[in-house]
């Protein structure tokens, strides 16, 4: 790509969509594991949260991609040999593409883990316990937490995870590497492993890069999956530290992988755009996009891109709520147009959709004709058998009527 200074603000944009795999026209024919490993290979990673108020989150982006697809795909992928995703700390606890284990090994080192000192400390104060749950997930593994649990009182006069000590034992073993998740049982609970029984042979054997590289590997990642960014979005990506990330981006500008861009007629933070990303001339796209999807990870970056102000607030108490508990965006070409607030109500069998609003300017019809076809198409993939139109919010008078259209 031939050296450039500037793009404006819809170049951006479009810069930041194509990248994501947002733009790209879906599949008309059965989504397979090949289309699951681009998406993988192009976002590195899936966030899991475990709130499952439309699905769990790490189902979501492979659909905002390719549309319908049956998700035991992501699960094979995932757990079954040979893995083409694992289970650590990306931007969160995430399913990472398999071939960034070595990028993630150094994670697990003294003076870069950042593990939380809780759990730090309960492995220093208990190395006895440490060796013995150690041993027994090599004897009995695959194995969860609740499987090795032994007889304690627990502390449970503080708000938190209220979590066993071998299960805080468990999880100081995954964060340093020495166990990794095997899959998740129908509790949501991690089911623990030695790598090696889980791990690819030859990801196992590839070297370990020093830490410095493994953060310009990273954030080299990260601006292949964004497209284009500033270094606080590189950074969070995989959250990677502010001193390395910065170091790793000036190396990266060095040797012209990464380009200094700035966004014309606008201020703000400084810019690199990805060397191969693409600079469409026009993007088509159409998604409801997970809270914890990639697209969305940095709120800062959403806001100055797109003009877009996005805030989750599942932890906000009801009666402060602006827009819901549990709000997708919904993005139409290099827009972010609406929200709505979702929830599948399985024993119903229909999306409940609390809420829609438009964003300034966009309660238009056309928009809401999109959303409606795609609530619809999300409503198929869900299983259920109709959308509940919303009572709320400034978009919901246009999209009920749509939605009984699209039905």
């Amino acid at each position: 790509m031939p050296a450039r200074e500037s793009l404006s603000a819809a170049e951006v944009r479009r810069v930041a969509v194509a990248a994501q795999g947002l733009a790209a026209p879906r599949p008309e024919r059965v989504v397979g594991l090949r289309d699951v490993q681009a998406v993988t290979s192009r976002l590195g990673q899936f966030q899991i949260d475990s709130v499952n108020v439309v699905t769990r989150a790490h189902f979501v982006p492979l659909y905002s991609r390719l549309g319908p697809y049956d998700t035991g795909l992501l699960e094979r992928a995932a757990h079954r040999p040979p893995r083409r995703l694992y289970e650590y700390w990306g931007h969160a606890a995430s399913l990472l593409d398999v071939n960034l284990q070595p990028l993630l090994r150094f994670r697990a080192q003294q003076g870069y883990r950042d593990v939380w000192s809780g759990v730090e400390r309960a492995a220093r104060e208990q190395p006895g316990l440490v060796e013995h749950v150690r041993a027994q997930v090599a004897a009995r593994g695959p194995v969860s937490a609740r499987q090795l649990e032994v007889v304690e009182q627990r502390d449970r006069s503080q708000w938190g995870w209220n979590w066993s000590a071998v299960k805080t034992v468990l999880e100081w073993l995954f964060y340093c590497g020495e166990v990794t998740s095997a899959w998740r049982n129908s509790q949501f609970e991690r089911v623990y492993d030695l790598p090696e029984r889980v791990l690819p042979a030859a990801v196992l054997a590839a070297p370990t890069p020093s830490p410095e590289d493994s953060v310009r590997g990273l954030v080299a990642r990260a601006a292949r999956a964004l497209g284009v960014a500033s270094e606080p979005s590189l950074r969070d990506y995989f959250r990677t530290r502010p001193g390395m990330t910065q170091q790793a981006v000036a190396e990266l500008v060095e040797d012209g992988l990464l380009l200094p861009v700035r966004v014309t007629g606008r201020a703000g933070r400084p810019l690199y755009l990805w060397h191969e990303a693409r600079v469409p001339r026009r993007v088509r796209a159409r998604a409801l996009l997970s809270p914890f999807d990639s697209m969305v990870f940095e709120r800062a970056r959403l806001q100055e891109l797109f003009g877009f102000h996005y805030r989750i607030e599942i932890y906000v108490p009801q009666e402060r709520r602006v827009h819901g508990y549990y709000v997708y965006p919904f993005l139409l070409d290099d827009a972010f147009v609406a929200r709505v607030d979702l929830k599948a109500d399985r024993a119903a069998g229909v999306l409940r959709v609390h809420g829609a609003w438009a964003e300034p300017g966009q309660a238009t019809p056309e928009v809401a004709e999109e959303l409606a076809a795609e609530l619809v198409s999300l409503t198929g993939w869900l299983g259920l058998t109709g959308v509940v139109p919303p009572t709320g919010g400034d978009l919901a008078g246009l999209l009920g009527p749509a939605l009984a259209r699209a039905a």
